[in-house]
């Protein structure tokens, strides 16, 4: 597995957890919190986050070597 895939999915699981921590935090008591609904927040979270890691990159990981592409650098 690569460098950049575990980097990513171990930042969507600390997504995903916090997501969790804080939708249940929004319930008075344990027996009020909607389970399906921090499941599905939960869920969606760690889609955004692996979503964004792969649009945005990730600061953790260090950029491979550059690809030459034949043009001389800008």
């Amino acid at each position: 597995m690569s460098e950049f895939i575990k980097a990513a999915l171990v930042r969507a699981l600390r997504t995903v957890a916090q997501t969790a921590v804080a939708t249940i935090g929004t319930s008075a008591v344990l027996s009020a919190v909607d389970w399906k609904m921090v499941a599905s927040a939960s869920v969606l979270a760690g889609i955004l986050s692996i979503l964004t890691s792969i649009a945005t990159g990730l600061p953790e990981v260090t950029p491979g070597p550059e690809i030459d592409d034949g043009h001389p650098p800008a």
